[in-house]
């Protein structure tokens, strides 16, 4: 179990975020491949959702770096690596998210099914109270990585069982047309030196939400 200062549960967060009011809140969920941040996310959406908080989310992976240039670097073959995003332009995203609340700023996407960046498929529209951005490198120490967290009002590590999140890997990959021995050899040469990278960067984290 990751040790931190305070463990926290959606409800909880859901409730702060709430009772908060203006200005946008940018909230960030870190965690290791599988560990469930979109799953997390959905979840503060929806609570957030029903207390007529409107929120969105904008996630890292819309910084995935497309095939094409992942290719003409020679990186296709870690595809999730740190190097395989454009942390600049991430930056820049959480930047005007943050100062620019009274127009429409579009985000990019990532869509799991082409395994490729979206870009325009978010709308964050002036009435969004609450940002929620995911991804595995929010507390990483290189820059331009080190800039997030101070563009975040908080960052919260979500913690998964290693297991239970190696499996859900295995089934995600599975899932999305890798064969079973592929998906095992993606996990444990890709997706697992990744994981490694973000669980060192947990000591960062603002408060944990354990899965």
């Amino acid at each position: 179990m990751i040790v931190s200062p305070q463990v926290v549960t959606v409800a909880e967060l859901a409730a702060e975020l709430v009772l908060a009011g203006p200005p946008r809140r940018l909230i960030g969920l870190v965690g290791a491949p599988g560990a469930g941040k979109s799953t997390v996310a959905a979840e503060l959406l929806a609570a957030l959702a029903a207390s007529g908080v409107v929120a969105v989310t904008v996630p890292m992976d819309g910084f995935h770096l497309a095939d094409v240039t992942l290719r003409r670097l020679g990186r296709v073959d870690r595809k999730g690596a740190i190097d395989t995003f454009d942390g600049h332009g991430y930056v820049a995203l959480l930047r005007r998210l943050r100062a620019e609340t009274d127009h429409t700023v579009f985000a990019p996407g990532f869509d799991r099914e082409l395994e490729q960046p979206l870009a325009g498929a978010i709308a964050v529209d002036p009435e969004v109270a609450v940002v929620i951005t995911e991804g595995n490198y929010l507390l990483a120490e290189d820059d331009p990585w080190s800039q997030v967290p101070g563009l975040l009002d908080e960052v919260i590590y979500v913690h998964l069982d290693d297991a239970e999140r190696q499996a859900r890997l295995r089934s995600r990959h599975e899932q999305f047309g890798k064969s079973a021995a592929a998906a095992r050899a993606w996990v444990d040469q890709v997706d697992e030196p990744n994981a490694v990278q973000v669980a060192a960067t947990a000591v960062r984290a603002d408060r944990v939400l354990a899965r």
